[in-house]
């Protein structure tokens, strides 16, 4: 699944009459479990969140770190869908995506629980970013069905990240925990 870098290496083992060459399909795959990897990372540090919450804005924060997480699901979902579509195999379980997730991980207990806005706003704009950059790989590679998937996920994560600094900005100032003044 990974070269010694922790690199996923493109796997096509399956036969398909779709008409893209099977080196493209290899590079296709890779960057479609690459996503799967970071999309289930970025869906389990979402839940570790909403588990683990506290304040005086629990209820709503719990709430929306559990819709959030749900939103991931379709991404994955597509993501895999299409490594199979492609011939691949897809690598969709924890620690497959552990082993290869570009997402920073998330703290650990007494290490920033205070912050899962920021913490959360920090995971949710890697994502997307580098769900941009896959889809210019993709698109580089010529696969319009692929880029469109990379369009939909995306959005997705644009409208997640936007969800969490709607908590954390201010007008014209910097991202604050609650909104609160940093001066």
């Amino acid at each position: 699944m990974s070269d010694s870098n922790g690199a996923l290496t493109a796997q096509t083992p399956y036969k398909t009459r779709i008409d893209i060459s099977e080196e493209d399909r290899h590079k296709l795959t890779a960057l479609l479990n690459q996503t799967l990897a970071d999309t289930s990372d970025l869906y389990s540090q979402t839940k570790q969140a909403h588990w683990n919450v506290k304040g005086k804005d629990f209820y709503q924060l719990h709430l929306l770190y559990d819709e959030l997480a749900e939103k991931l699901e379709e991404p994955a979902d597509l993501a895999a869908e299409r490594v199979v579509l492609l011939g691949g195999y897809a690598y969709g379980t924890v620690r497959m995506a552990a082993e290869t997730s570009r997402i920073s991980p998330f703290p650990g207990p007494g290490e920033g629980e205070a912050n899962f806005l920021t913490t959360l706003a920090d995971r949710w704009a890697e994502y997307a970013k580098y769900i941009r950059e896959d889809n210019g790989k993709a698109d580089e590679i010529g696969d319009p069905g692929t880029t469109d998937l990379y369009d939909q996920i995306t959005h997705i994560a644009d409208r997640g990240l936007w969800f969490i600094e709607a908590h954390v900005q201010r007008y014209h100032g910097e991202l604050t925990e609650g909104g609160e003044d940093p001066s």
